[in-house]
C-alpha cells in the first residue's frame, strides 16, 4: 500500500491549450505527407522548399504544370499560348466532357499540358509541361494539337523547344483521334529537326503509351528525373505476355539510362541549371 503511494506513472496525459479529458485537438490536414518511396514522414513546406524531392531518398513527388513552370522557368517570364482550345466528344462517349469539366474544376486546368514562352536563366525557349493530374496526362486530340502549335511555334520564333512528359498514354475516350496525336506532333518534330532546332525532352514519372512512342522518344537530348517510369506497356502486362520475371528496375530511368534510351538523369534541384547549360552549347 505504501509502495503503491510512490510508485511513478508509466505515463503522462498532456493536454495541449488546456485541453479537457476527452477532447480531441484538431490537427490541420495537409502539413504533412508520406514518402512512397521509404514511408519518411515528410513536412510539407520543408517539402516544397526542396521541390518535393524527399530529402531522405531522393524520391521525386509528381508535379502539377503550373507548379514545374514555377520552378524551371524564371520568375514572371511565362507566357501562355493557345489557351482557347477546348476538348470535345467526337465519339459521343458516355460522360466524357462530364469527367473533364469535373478534372478542370479540381485541377484548374483546361487540359493536360501547359504550352508557353518563357526564359532559363535568361535563355528564350518554348515549352510543354504536361499535368499527369489532368486523366493521367492522357494525350488527346488537344493536347496533340497544343502540342504541334508550340512545335510551330519554336520554329516560326527559332527558339529552343522542352517539352516535360508525363502521360499514361492515349486519351480512349478519343479513340484513334487520339492515336493520330502521335503521327501528327511527329511530323511537326520532323520539321523542326529539318530547321536544325534544339528539342530538349524531359521525361517524368510515369511517361507511357503514346506519348512515349511519339514526341517523347523525338529528343535531341533525351532527360529523366531519377526513378521515373518510362516504357510503352507497363512491366506488368510484359510480365503476362511473355510470362518471364522482369529485371530488377525494369523501366525505370536509370534501366533506361543503362540501356541507351535516356541521355542523362538529372535531379530536379539541378534541372533548371542543367537545361540552361544545354542550350547554352546550343547557341
Amino acid at each position: 500500500m505504501v509502495l503503491e503511494i510512490f510508485r511513478k506513472p508509466k505515463y503522462v496525459t498532456v493536454r495541449p491549450g488546456g485541453a479537457q479529458e476527452g477532447e480531441k485537438r484538431d490537427i490541420p490536414e495537409g502539413l504533412w505527407v508520406k514518402c512512397s518511396r521509404c514511408n519518411e514522414i515528410l513536412y510539407n513546406k520543408e517539402l516544397d522548399k526542396n521541390l518535393k524531392v524527399c530529402q531522405k531518398c531522393n524520391f521525386h513527388f509528381r508535379l502539377n504544370a503550373r507548379e514545374r513552370i514555377r520552378m524551371t522557368l524564371d520568375e514572371g517570364s511565362f507566357k501562355e499560348i493557345d489557351t482557347e482550345l477546348n476538348t470535345a466528344n467526337p465519339l459521343d462517349f458516355p460522360n466524357y466532357l462530364e469527367k473533364v469539366t469535373a478534372v478542370q474544376e479540381t485541377t484548374g486546368q483546361n487540359e493536360a499540358i501547359v504550352t508557353g514562352e518563357g526564359t532559363i536563366e535568361g535563355y528564350k525557349v518554348v515549352v510543354g509541361v504536361m499535368d499527369s493530374h489532368f486523366i493521367m496526362g492522357s494525350m488527346g486530340s488537344v493536347v496533340g494539337e497544343k502540342i504541334t502549335r508550340a512545335v510551330e511555334y519554336a520554329l516560326v520564333k527559332k527558339l529552343p523547344l522542352i517539352i516535360f512528359a508525363t502521360s499514361g498514354g492515349a486519351r480512349m475516350q478519343e479513340g484513334i483521334l487520339s492515336l493520330m496525336q502521335m503521327a501528327k506532333t511527329s511530323a511537326a518534330l520532323a520539321k523542326y529537326d529539318q530547321a536544325g532546332l534544339l528539342f530538349i525532352s524531359v521525361l517524368t514519372d510515369p511517361t507511357t503509351g503514346g506519348v512515349t512512342a511519339s514526341f517523347a522518344s523525338l529528343g535531341d537530348i533525351i532527360i529523366a528525373e531519377p526513378g521515373a517510369l518510362i516504357g510503352f506497356t507497363g512491366p506488368r502486362v510484359i510480365e503476362q505476355t511473355i510470362r518471364q520475371k522482369l529485371p530488377e528496375g525494369f523501366q525505370r530511368a536509370e534501366f533506361m539510362r543503362q540501356h541507351g534510351m535516356v541521355d542523362m538523369i538529372v535531379s530536379r534541384p539541378v534541372m533548371k541549371e542543367t537545361l540552361a547549360n544545354v542550350i547554352s552549347l546550343h547557341i
